[in-house]
């Protein structure tokens, strides 16, 4: 492995921050930010490629796996949390894999993203078609280059987000996603810069790929999961505009779709039951768009 500093470990020539009163220092702070929207924008063609490939394996049930160690790590377990409850997705098609596992979420656990040999192992849940995205900052972890090796070598689509040109975990994957977001404001702190463009490129990526897979319509989530009663009152709302309808007669077909957003929009459009609207739905590949 090079000996090169990775990018996200250079100095910054800006003013230091501890020279800066608190109102200079936010603003700094807040200011470089640009420049992880700046690195992401400049990604588009490769997130969407990897969003596309990402989309097909999906599509025939795929597993999603994400790959990370500290905050890129945590970053990927934030998102891959969310396609449950926002687009419906299978927890079982769900894996997360944190050097260090769940107690590094809350907690610094040494040495683990130093860890090959644990990256690989955790990989081993990995099939052939699924989708394995690794994330690391300066591309080097040696967890998460392990770990997609060893995803890639079982047959999986591996996607990797680095934010330095010359990350050897790039070398692992099939579709490669540069963040050139460069040095941060306090050196080799990543939860700043490069943290904030792999959020925003997670968020492209996997919301993409849920899109393409008709859980949405209208920008509207009709595949999420109602579990409370903001999301009940969310779902009664997409109903109303999406049918249209009054809330008692959304309320009513939620009732009779077992709560299925998508399910329930499909009933009134076809004029059929709960049965019905599932096997409509499952001939249009799960999508709400051309079912009438």
């Amino acid at each position: 492995m090079s000996e090169e500093l990775p990018a996200t470990e250079a100095f910054s020539q800006r003013d230091a921050l501890e020279r800066l009163d608190i109102a200079d220092c936010v603003a700094e702070i807040v200011g470089v930010q640009a420049r992880a929207l700046e690195a992401v924008a400049a990604a588009r063609d490769a997130i969407a490629a990897a969003a596309r490939a990402a989309a097909e394996a999906m599509a025939k049930g795929a597993t999603w796996h994400t790959i990370g160690a500290g905050s890129s790590g945590r970053l990927a377990a934030l998102d891959a949390v969310e396609l449950h409850p926002t687009f419906g997705l299978d927890p079982r098609r769900i894996c997360i894999h944190l050097a260090g596992g769940a107690a590094a979420f809350l907690g610094a656990i040494e040495g683990a993203e130093d860890d090959g040999a644990a990256g690989a192992r955790d990989a081993a849940c990995v099939n052939a078609g699924d989708v394995a995205v690794g994330l690391s900052a300066s591309g080097r972890a040696p967890y998460v280059v392990a770990a997609l090796r060893a995803a890639r070598a079982r047959g999986a689509l591996a996607i990797a987000v680095a934010n330095d040109r010359n990350a050897p975990l790039f070398a692992e994957a099939d579709c490669a996603v540069f963040l050139a977001t460069g040095p941060e404001p306090i050196a080799g702190s990543t939860r700043l810069i490069a943290g904030t463009a792999q959020k925003i490129a997670l968020n492209a990526l996997s919301t993409a790929v849920m899109v393409a897979l008709g859980t949405t319509y209208e920008n509207m989530m009709v595949d999420l999961v109602v579990t409370n009663e903001k999301l009940r009152n969310r779902a009664e709302r997409i109903v109303m505009q999406v049918v249209p309808c009054r809330r008692e007669r959304a309320r009513a077909l939620l009732d009779d779709a077992s709560g299925s957003v998508k399910t329930a929009i499909a009933m009134a459009w076809l004029e059929t039951d709960a049965r019905g609207a599932h096997d409509a739905l499952a001939r249009n590949g799960g999508r709400l768009r051309g079912l009438r």
